[in-house]
């Protein structure tokens, strides 16, 4: 059975830091592309990073460039988000994603709210 799970979110004043973790078990993870999305209530659904297997692509909303980074350890089956210099506009659920080929799976994501 496939699972991700999230960890690390919290509640942060605008400018502070936080690391997220996925952990996944039950996939390749290596050979799985990880992304991190987020949903703000009454929002759609939209993805703030994705990092390839290797490490070698990486991916950043326009929002989040240059204050977010992506990165992830396949000898831990994990995937990180260090989020820096956060802004009450990231306030939302984030979800971690893991996609091969079309095969996607999903956590249930880690709550961040940044207060202003």
């Amino acid at each position: 059975q496939v699972q991700l799970v999230e960890s690390g979110g919290g509640l942060v004043q605008a400018g502070g830091s936080l690391r997220l973790s996925c952990a996944a078990s039950g996939l390749p993870f290596s050979t799985y592309i990880m992304g991190w999305f987020r949903q703000a209530p009454g929002k759609e659904r939209e993805i703030v990073a994705k990092i390839s297997a290797n490490s070698g692509s990486l991916y950043y909303t326009h929002s989040v460039m240059g204050r977010f980074t992506v990165s992830r350890d396949n000898a831990k089956n994990t995937v990180y988000l260090q989020m820096d210099s956060l802004k009450p506009e990231d306030t939302a659920l984030y979800l971690c994603n893991a996609d091969s080929n079309g095969v996607t799976f999903w956590g249930r994501g880690t709550q961040v709210t940044v207060s202003s």
